[in-house]
């Protein structure tokens, strides 16, 4: 059996992701790993290589990060060793450098089950991690999900 060291979970603030956070901080504590929390804002025209208007990208981060904070107090009464990272850019991609940069083992992340046209046209940031990541990756579906 895998020991993990270090547990990725992202957020979107969604009930999906606060089910997720629920499960990997109960493995973090569980296997006595340490526990990162990353919310990324994707900004429309953002590709995080050339100038962009500073007044879009600062205030959805300040935002994401209160909110991450909310989410955290909690958290931490159960995993004190949690802490939470705010990345601005394509939630995919940041996801994957993130558990690179981190050394992640475990990557846990919601994910919405989207189908159909809804899933062609909008993608899953759950289906490119779990394909590119070269660390476990754990999906959780929200309580009641079909």
């Amino acid at each position: 059996m895998a020991v993990f060291q270090h547990v990725l979970v992202t957020t979107d603030f969604s009930p999906v992701s606060a089910r997720a956070v629920e499960v990997a901080c109960e493995l973090a504590c569980d296997l006595g790993a340490r526990l990162t929390v990353l919310h990324v804002c994707e900004v429309p025209g953002f590709s995080g290589t050339g100038p962009i208007a500073y007044d879009l990208v600062t205030p959805r981060v300040a935002e994401a990060q209160a909110s991450l904070d909310e989410l955290l107090a909690p958290a931490r009464q159960r995993c004190p060793s949690a802490s939470g990272l705010v990345k601005v850019g394509a939630a995919a991609e940041a996801i994957l450098s993130v558990a690179g940069e981190i050394g992640a083992d475990l990557v846990v992340l919601g994910t919405h089950g989207r189908r159909g046209v809804r899933h062609a046209l909008l993608g899953s940031v759950a289906e490119r991690v779990v394909r590119l990541c070269p660390a476990p990756v754990l999906t959780v579906r929200g309580r009641g999900a079909g």
